[in-house]
C-alpha cells in the first residue's frame, strides 16, 4: 500500500500533510466538532447513522479526531495502519456505511480545517489534504467492500439489515438483561467467531431519528438464535440516559421483530493457541467474555481458562450462576469475582474474591504467570487500568487483546 501513495501522492503533497501533524494534535478535536456540526446541518439524515449519545458526550469528535491524527502521520505508509483501518471497517460495515458517504464526510473534513484553521489554512494545503482525503478514503473503501463481500457470501449470510424475533427475554441482573434472536424467515444463521458483534436499529416513537447500537453477541456460536444481553444506561455520573437501551428493557417484548446487521468485529477468540486464556471483564463488558468462555467449554480442550469479573455488587452481576457452574463442572476453567463496593449478601455468603479494583499485586497473586492471552473489554478507565497493568508485568502486545464499547479510544 506504501507504493499506492506514493503513486498518487507527490511527496510535496506528502511533506504538506505531516507538516500539520503538530496542529492536528493542537486542534484536531476543535475541527473534528465543527465537521460534525456542519454535516450534520446539511444532511440531517446522516444523524440516523451517527450515534447521538456519542456526539453529546464528546467521544465521536475526540475519535475522529484520533484516526484523522493517525493518518496525517502516516500518510507516507498508510500500512501501518491497515489493524485499525480494519477494526473501524467493521464498525462500518456493521452500520451499512456506503462508498457515497465518503465524499460527503470529505467536504465537511476539509470545509472544518478551513473554518478552524483561518488563514493558516493556505491554498496550497486545502489542495494536499484533498488529495491525502481520497487516498486515504479510497484504503477505508477498499477495505469495506471486502468485509461486504465477505459476509454475503457465507452461508446464511446477509446484507444490509434482516429482521429477527425475539423468541426469549431475560433478566440477568438489575441492569443486564438477555435478549434470544431468531431470522424472521427461518433461513440459515450466520456463524460468526466468539467477540463479534452486531448492530441493533430501532426506530422509537417520539425520537426523531433512528438510532444503531452495537452489541457484543454472548453465546457461543454454533446456535439457532444469536443472543445479546444489554445493560440498561439509566444516565449515572453526569452521563446521558441511554435511549437504545432503555427502549430495549421497558419497551421490546417477546415475539417483537429488531432488525440487526450479521456479526462483525477483529475482537475474537484466537482458537489456535495453546497459551493458557485469561478473560478480564468489567460490568457489562463481560458479555464478549461470555461468549468466549461459553466456546472454550464447549470445546473441551485441555486450555487452562482463568474468568476474572469486576462488578459493583452481585446485584448487578450477570451470569454469576452459570459462570460458576462451567468452573465446577470443568476443571480448566477458573473464576475469580471482584466487587468494588459489596453487599452484605455478598459478605455473608461470600461471593466475590477480592474487594475493591483489579491490580497487578492481585493478578499475580491468582495467576500462574503473564504467560497467557489476554483478553479484557469494560468501561475506558477499568481497560486503562488492566492494559497498564500487563504492560508492567511484561505481557508481550501480541498476547494482549482488547475492545472498546462505542467509539475507539487510547489505552495509553
Amino acid at each position: 500500500m506504501s507504493t499506492d501513495v506514493k503513486e498518487k501522492l507527490d511527496a510535496q503533497t506528502i511533506d504538506i500533510i505531516q507538516s500539520t501533524v503538530p496542529v492536528l494534535e493542537k486542534q484536531g478535536e476543535q475541527i473534528t466538532k465543527r465537521f460534525y456540526e456542519q454535516m450534520f446541518s446539511n444532511h440531517p439524515e446522516l444523524k440516523n447513522i451517527f450515534n447521538q449519545t456519542h456526539q453529546k458526550m464528546g467521544r465521536q469528535p475526540k475519535a475522529l479526531a484520533a484516526t484523522v491524527y493517525a493518518a496525517a502521520s502516516h500518510i507516507e505508509r498508510l500500512e501501518d495502519l491497515l489493524p485499525v483501518v480494519r477494526q473501524i471497517g467493521h464498525k462500518h460495515r456493521s452500520l451499512n456505511i456506503k462508498p457515497e458517504h465518503y465524499p460527503i464526510v470529505g467536504k465537511h473534513l476539509l470545509l472544518a480545517i478551513k473554518d478552524v484553521l483561518g488563514e493558516a489554512a493556505t491554498d496550497e494545503i486545502m489542495q494536499a489534504w484533498e488529495r491525502a482525503y481520497d487516498v486515504i478514503a479510497d484504503v477505508f473503501i477498499q477495505v469495506e467492500q471486502e468485509l461486504y463481500k465477505e459476509v454475503e457470501s457465507k452461508t446464511g449470510g446477509w446484507k444490509g439489515f434482516r429482521r429477527f424475533t425475539v423468541t426469549r427475554k431475560v433478566k440477568e441482573s438489575e441492569v443486564i438483561t438477555s435478549f434470544y434472536l431468531k431470522p424472521e424467515d427461518g433461513k440459515e444463521l450466520a456463524d460468526f467467531h466468539p467477540g463479534q458483534y452486531i448492530t441493533v436499529k430501532c426506530d422509537i416513537d417520539g425520537e426523531p431519528h433512528t438510532h444503531m447500537r452495537q452489541y457484543s453477541l454472548s453465546d457461543a456460536p454454533g446456535k439457532d438464535y444469536y443472543r445479546i444481553s444489554v445493560k440498561r444506561e439509566d444516565g449515572e455520573n453526569g452521563n446521558p440516559s441511554g435511549i437504545v437501551s432503555s427502549y430495549l428493557h421497558k419497551k421490546v417484548q417477546e415475539g417483537d421483530i429488531l432488525e440487526i446487521t450479521a456479526p462483525a468485529g477483529e475482537f475474537v477468540l484466537q482458537t489456535d493457541h495453546d497459551l493458557p486464556v485469561v478473560l478480564i471483564s468489567g460490568g457489562v463488558g463481560i458479555t464478549p467474555m461470555i461468549s468466549m468462555l461459553n466456546t472454550l467449554a464447549e470445546q473441551d480442550s485441555e486450555r487452562k481458562v482463568i474468568f476474572i469479573h469486576a462488578a459493583r455488587n452481585g446485584n448487578v452481576h450477570a451470569m454469576d450462576q452459570h459462570i460458576r457452574q462451567l468452573a465446577e463442572q470443568n476443571r480448566q476453567i477458573h473464576y475469580y469475582v471482584c466487587y468494588q463496593s459489596p453487599t452484605e449478601e455478598d459478605r455473608e455468603n461470600r461471593l466475590f474474591d477480592r474487594e475493591g479494583y483489579i491490580d497487578l499485586e492481585w493478578l499475580r497473586s491468582i495467576l500462574p504467570s503473564n504467560r497467557a492471552d489476554f483478553y479484557f473489554c469494560g468501561p475506558e478507565l477499568f481497560m486503562k487500568a488492566i492494559y497498564k497493568a500487563l504492560k508492567e508485568w511484561d505481557v508481550p502486545e501480541e498476547q494482549i487483546h482488547y475492545e472498546f464499547f462505542g467509539p475507539m479510544g487510547n489505552l495509553e
